[in-house]
C-alpha cells in the first residue's frame, strides 16, 4: 500500500519512515480506540469501540488527525528552512554515482558486491 502511495505522490522516502512510523502509528492509534479495555488497564478512562464505548475511538481519531496536521505543517516548515540554505536534493550525477562517493569520498561497503 505505502509503495503505491509513494509512486502516486512521487516522493523519496528511502528509509520508509512514513511507511513504518506513520502507518504503524496511525494503525496503533486506531487499534487503541478499538480494543482498549479498562479491566486490563485500570488507568484507562474508557473502553474501546469493540467493548461498547465510542468516546475513546473518537478521541483517537481526532488525535490522529491533529498529529497528521502537525506533522505536515512541521515538514513544510523544515523544508522551507532547508531551502533557504541550499538545494534539498543532490544533482543527478551525484545520485547516480552514489552519495557515499560524491558526498563523503568513500565507499560505505567496499567489499559488498551484491552477491555476499
Amino acid at each position: 500500500m505505502v509503495s503505491k502511495i509513494k509512486q502516486k505522490f512521487d516522493y523519496d522516502d528511502a528509509l520508509d519512515a512514513f511507511g513504518c512510523h506513520g502507518v504503524g502509528g496511525i494503525w496503533g492509534g486506531i487499534c487503541t480506540g478499538l480494543f482498549a479495555q479498562q479491566s486490563i488497564n485500570d488507568s484507562a478512562r474508557w473502553n474501546g469501540l469493540v467493548f461498547g464505548d465510542v468516546k475513546l475511538f473518537g478521541t483517537q481519531l481526532i488525535s490522529i488527525a491533529i498529529m497528521i496536521a502537525v506533522a505536515v505543517v512541521g515538514t513544510f516548515v523544515c523544508y522551507g528552512i532547508t531551502r533557504l540554505f541550499g538545494s534539498v536534493r543532490v544533482g543527478e550525477r551525484e545520485e547516480r554515482m552514489g552519495l557515499d562517493k560524491s558526498e563523503h569520498g568513500e565507499s560505505a561497503y567496499p567489499s559488498f558486491n551484491g552477491f555476499d
